[in-house]
């Protein structure tokens, strides 16, 4: 029998703080660029206020994110960004997502068509 570790292959390791949709979403769209501010972010990632902050207090705890508070005018802002630290985790939770897969193509790519199956 085959499967992850059999070849003395070590399973690819996903970051658990990356792991959840919207953290995973905020990352990358912060790779993309320096600084976004936080009505931008909350509105790429379709979340409220609420869970934004949240998402954005726990990923800089991990030292994934930077979070600068200013004023534009006479009103309050948050700006975030990513940090070196940040960016190389989604780099290796991405590396990790597509050796997943990599690895569900090439099994899938040893099964043999059933002959009864008649595409419908």
């Amino acid at each position: 029998m085959t499967g992850p570790g059999s070849r003395g292959d070590t399973p690819p390791a996903l970051d658990r703080e990356l792991h959840h949709p919207t953290r995973l979403a905020l990352a990358a769209y912060l790779s993309a660029c320096g600084e976004a501010e936080f009505a931008v972010l909350r509105d790429y990632c379709q979340v409220s206020d609420s869970t934004l902050s949240k998402t954005l207090s726990a990923l800089e705890k991990t030292g994934y994110v930077s979070v600068r508070k200013g004023y534009l005018g006479k009103r309050p802002r948050t700006w975030a960004s990513l940090t070196f630290t940040g960016r190389r985790a989604l780099n290796r939770h991405l590396a990790a997502l597509e050796e997943i897969a990599a690895t569900a193509r090439r099994a899938a790519g040893g099964c043999a068509k059933d002959p009864s199956d008649s595409g419908s």
